[in-house]
């Protein structure tokens, strides 16, 4: 497509204000008739896709009833909205390829109409209702646009005499190529007039192509005399220090859980883990990469020498007046050292055993049959990320009573509580968990929290040490909580000796908690139905919650996280089973005959029921190893209201 676009002002109209026009199904049936007029589909397969369109009880868009009756692949769709610049509205182009949903495109244009002049796209990237490569694919498919990736293209050193590279950073744009006397360029925002006029007249005849805006920044930076650049605006000494500053502060400040620092072959990618879940935060030249990585290798104590090995440290940041307590590890690659920061929660964050979103009636049974019992092993299972910590130092903090000796071996303690001691592992000052183990039982305790059963060792001391009449905390990694009897017994511990010391096996995951300023309902389809494990007619009308974004959650439809929990207080029926070496099948089978056992994917059920967390969040996080039990039968396990 040649410099200037026929029809860029009706197009930059559709860009920049409210949609009017074309709903997402008439945008279908444009679509679908081009795949006619191409010879994709024929007009008996259109009528009967339309038909199916109408019977389905859940609202499908006609272009995925067209994939999922195998008429169109997604190449052909791909070659007929190539083949065919489309002028439709961009929000019922996303709605009908399946990119966003109705109620995203609705927030959306509410929040363009409260910003008058703010372009639809930008909004719906910012929101992070679609990620900026899938829009600026379908803005190449909408608008005709060529797509270019200037990040991965070398860049003719000429362009850059002609005009100085801030010059193009002001106009989102970058020339990639010289084709046939044409310069190719791309910009972030082809329909901006002003701007393509204004490049127009630096190189005369262009050829206007499509691009990420990080991408076009990206390749600039590379552009840019990196020494002069780099070296004098980002990487001097008091800019480093204030970029790692405000990078630790802006994810304090939004309860991030961990920073993700990783160097890449063209940039410093800045990601924040927000309730359990990746986000991109900002990119840095790669030159700021050493820098960086250094100021916090020496916050952290770290050898600032070592750059191929792996480390582990810990620096404590003054927050507004308030230490912040940051675990960090430094590992290598081959762009050079990541880091990943983990942001540990304070004291005053420690939740009480009953918050932790255990239902009532569970809640109960753990602290009666597990925590107010002398002695045994109770072990918490999850995989990483799963909230197992918490639930720990929940359960110390239940047990720490002045009448009660509590002596911990952490790796490392990331909760200090007053009143109990903690021994933090430290291999360089030889404090090993095995030696550490050893000694504990020399400290006349009461109850020993082990940080993590990690080998044969540790799950054996911690059996002895329940059989000689101590209690015992740990946890563990396994999928669930039938899973953790089943790695003992791989782990070579005797199944005598597991019946006898394990008294209980908590296993649990973290899911979003649906936005409830923004929830909506969700009613299940049938193929939603069948995947959790019930068939249709057990669960007719079942209806969950889904967050379709706004400004309280940040466009996400989430705002923090609940617990979903799955607990086992094993009797003599199940440690009788663990003798026998029964099927992990039998075992969870015996177990929700006999125990009261609510499963993970049970208890997950029950909380979407009541609008906690989503039918996409069960999917994500929650494994599936039986079918669930009706709903009606899970309420009366789990005690709500």
């Amino acid at each position: 497509m040649e410099a200037l676009v026929d029809g860029s002002n009706e197009n930059q109209a559709i860009m920049a204000a409210p949609e009017p026009g074309k709903s997402p199904e008439q945008v279908g049936r444009q679509i679908a008739e081009l795949l006619v007029k191409d010879g994709h589909i024929t007009n008996e397969q259109l009528k009967y896709a339309l038909r199916i369109c109408g019977k389905v009880p859940s609202k499908k868009t006609l272009v995925s009833v067209l994939q999922e009756l195998h008429l169109i692949t997604p190449e052909k769709l791909r070659l007929t909205l190539h083949a065919n610049a489309l002028s439709v509205p961009l929000g019922a182009l996303l709605v009908e390829l399946g990119y966003i949903r109705e109620p995203d495109l609705r927030s959306a244009l509410a929040l363009q109409s409260a910003n008058p002049g703010r372009k639809l796209g930008e909004i719906l990237t910012e929101s992070n209702f679609i990620t900026e490569d899938d829009l600026v694919e379908v803005l190449s498919y909408q608008l005709g646009f060529e797509r270019l990736f200037p990040s991965k293209t070398n860049y003719d050193p000429e362009f850059f005499r002609t005009a100085p590279v801030t010059w193009f950073e002001s106009k989102d744009c970058i020339p990639v190529a010289r084709r046939n006397g044409t310069v190719v360029v791309a910009f972030a925002d082809p329909l901006d007039k002003p701007q393509v006029e204004a490049v127009s007249k630096v190189f005369g005849k262009i050829s206007a192509g499509i691009a990420r805006r990080d991408e076009i920044r990206q390749a600039l930076n590379r552009a840019a005399n990196a020494e002069v650049k780099n070296a004098g605006i980002y990487a001097s000494e008091n800019n480093i220090l204030k970029m790692v500053n405000d990078l630790i502060s802006e994810a304090a400040d939004t309860s991030v859980s961990d920073i993700h620092i990783e160097p890449t072959k063209n940039l410093l990618r800045i990601r924040f883990r927000k309730d359990g879940v990746l986000v991109k935060h900002k990119d840095f030249p790669s030159e700021c990469a050493g820098p960086f990585i250094n100021r916090i290798k020496i916050m952290a104590n770290l050898d600032v020498a070592e750059k191929r090995g792996h480390q582990d440290g810990r620096m404590l940041f003054d927050f507004r007046g308030n230490p912040l307590d940051i675990r960090v590890s430094i590992y290598g690659t081959i762009y050079g050292e990541t880091i990943v920061m983990r942001l540990l929660k304070n004291l005053d964050q420690l939740l009480d055993i009953r918050e932790i979103g255990m239902g009532p009636r569970v809640a109960d049974r753990f602290i009666e049959d597990a925590l107010e019992v002398p002695s045994g092993v109770i072990i918490i299972t999850g995989p990483t990320g799963s909230g197992k910590t918490t639930t720990l130092y929940s359960s110390v903090h239940y047990l720490n009573k002045i009448d009660t000796s509590i002596i911990t071996a952490e790796d490392p303690v990331e909760y200090v509580i007053d009143g109990i001691s903690q021994c933090s592992i430290n291999k360089k000052t030889n404090v090993t968990y095995e030696d550490t183990l050893k000694h504990i039982m020399r400290q006349d305790p009461d109850v020993i929290v082990i940080g993590e059963i990690r080998d044969l060792f540790s799950a054996k001391t911690a059996v002895q040490a329940a059989l000689t009449g101590h209690k015992v905390l740990t946890t563990f990694h396994t999928e669930d909580s039938i899973g953790g009897l089943l790695r003992l017994l791989n782990m070579n511990i005797e199944p005598f000796l597991i019946s006898s010391a394990v008294i209980s096996i908590v296993a649990q995951r973290l899911v979003r908690r649906v936005c409830p300023h923004c929830s909506e309902d969700y009613p299940l389809n049938t193929q939603e139905i069948r995947r959790l494990g019930y068939e249709p007619r057990d669960a007719l009308g079942l209806t969950f919650k889904t967050g379709h974004g706004c400004v309280q959650c940040q466009f996400r439809g989430y705002s923090g996280r609940v617990g979903v929990f799955e607990l086992l207080v094993l009797n003599e029926i199940i440690k009788d089973a663990i003798i026998a070496r029964k099927t992990s099948y039998e075992i969870r089978r015996l177990s929700l005959e006999s125990t009261g056992l609510v499963t993970l994917l049970e208890d997950a059920i029950y909380k979407a029921s009541q609008g906690l967390t989503s039918y996409d969040e069960i999917v994500r996080k929650v494994p599936r190893l039986s079918r669930p039990r009706p709903l009606q039968v899970i309420h009366q396990h789990l005690g709500g209201d």
